[in-house]
């Protein structure tokens, strides 16, 4: 990510911070490889993708440009499910 500014929402920093250490590390290594990786655009949001790591979904957008908006890691069922 060469000069990409990456963000995360409270939401988003307030679920990883709780998660066990491998599963941290694993979610961050998949945030900072991004474009690469499994990632699709989000269903039914426009601007929004969903990168997958392992059971773990990663939901987030471009705001800008130069920018990566982190605004959702939840495990795979609880992705899908509004708010």
């Amino acid at each position: 990510m060469n000069n990409i500014k990456l963000k995360l929402s409270k939401k988003a920093a307030k679920i990883l911070t709780n998660l066990n250490k491998p599963t941290q590390s694993r979610i961050l290594t998949g945030i900072y490889n991004i474009p690469k990786g499994n990632i699709k655009p989000f269903k039914g949001v426009d601007g929004t993708y969903r990168l997958r790591v392992g059971d773990w979904r990663v939901l987030f957008s471009y705001p800008n440009k130069n920018e990566i908006l982190i605004e959702k890691i939840s495990s795979r069922g609880d992705a899908y499910k509004g708010g």
